[in-house]
């Protein structure tokens, strides 16, 4: 994620990755999401003081509006992001993901945003996601058939790709539609950089 990030900073930007002292290893479901708020918290709080901004790499933003609470630096989730950047000329987006136990959280992340009525639905991948994010190639082409049925049988004029572990297929994916692609690390960048400016 830092890597990804690295690309759309601006130059001389240093980007330090901290990541959970503890946890999953990559979030599945509601609960492990909510279980992940308090640390979320707790890292920002030890480190954020040291930087100009913090990102939260977990889609969904676990511990974003608390953090945001107890931080004088500016604070953007990767989620948030991203369905503000999707939904800012207005188009119909959707979500192409591997996580089915978290639709009804991105859902419910869509409408505090207040962008519902943009908002297409969320397309899933097939098969296990850690199985799928320790096949790259595999990967690709799962996230590929669900932005091809958001973008062909939903209607969407924008397709996310939810999850900050889902970043690299994010950018392979990007040159493969003419519909727009939304990665969230890059979205997340570009927000705090804005902010931040």
């Amino acid at each position: 994620m830092v890597a990804i990030a690295g690309t759309v900073a601006p130059p001389g930007t240093d980007i330090i990755g901290v990541t959970a002292p503890r946890g999953v290893p990559m979030i599945l479901t509601a609960h492990e999401l909510a279980a992940a708020a308090p640390v979320v918290l707790e890292m920002g709080i030890s480190e954020g003081a040291n930087f100009d901004g913090i990102i939260v790499g977990a889609f969904g933003d676990p511990g974003l509006a608390a953090l945001r609470e107890r931080m004088a630096v500016p604070v953007v989730g990767i989620a948030e992001a991203a369905i503000l950047e999707a939904a800012a000329r207005g188009h119909r987006f959707g979500v192409a993901t591997t996580t089915p136990a978290l639709v009804d959280v991105i859902a419910a992340r869509v409408r505090e945003l207040g962008v519902a009525d943009l908002y297409t639905g969320i397309r899933l991948t097939q098969g296990d996601p850690l199985t799928l994010v320790a096949d790259p190639p595999g990967l690709v082409e799962a996230l590929a058939e669900a932005v091809r049925q958001s973008i062909s049988c939903d209607g969407a004029q924008a397709v996310i790709i939810g999850g900050g572990p889902l970043g690299r297929a994010a950018i392979a994916l990007a040159s493969r539609f003419t519909t727009p692609i939304i990665a969230p690390i890059p979205a997340a960048v570009r927000r705090l950089v804005h902010v931040v400016s």
